[in-house]
């Protein structure tokens, strides 16, 4: 058996070719695509830096209201009162000085004695009050 090849060259057939179908997506003139946000160590340290100097700033500008000085207090004269049933410091500070300012002296009555602030005054506790200058 034998085979014969015919090398004549075939004929070229020209197909209609579909249209390429492109994507088109419109952005805004200059609109760069949001990368996502990267720290490297460098930029870490230099937050956490930032961070710390901020609440420092907010510590030394809104910290405590109370501020040594280097001068002694006034002295004044005072005296104890016991407290009796039914009195406040506001009535003491108006029975120790009539003719101050009230608010101001039951300030010095929770100075000198080292109240806190809201606690209710224990019946026979023995309290430093000032007197008139």
């Amino acid at each position: 058996m034998s085979i014969t090849l015919d090398h004549s060259s075939f004929p070229v057939i020209d197909l209609p070719r579909r249209p390429l179908v492109t994507r088109t997506t419109y952005r805004a003139a200059g609109a760069a695509p949001a990368a996502p946000l990267r720290l490297t160590g460098r930029g870490r340290i230099a937050l956490v830096a930032v961070a710390l100097a901020v609440i420092s700033a907010l510590v030394i500008v809104f910290g405590s209201a109370v501020v040594a000085s280097d001068s002694a207090a006034e002295p004044g004269i005072v005296t104890t009162v016991t407290v009796q049933p039914g009195q406040t410091l506001w009535s003491i500070a108006a029975e120790a000085r009539p003719d101050a300012d009230i608010r101001s002296t039951v300030d010095e009555i929770v100075k000198l004695n080292a109240l806190e602030d809201g606690v209710a005054l224990p019946i026979g506790t023995t309290l430093a009050v000032p007197t008139t200058d």
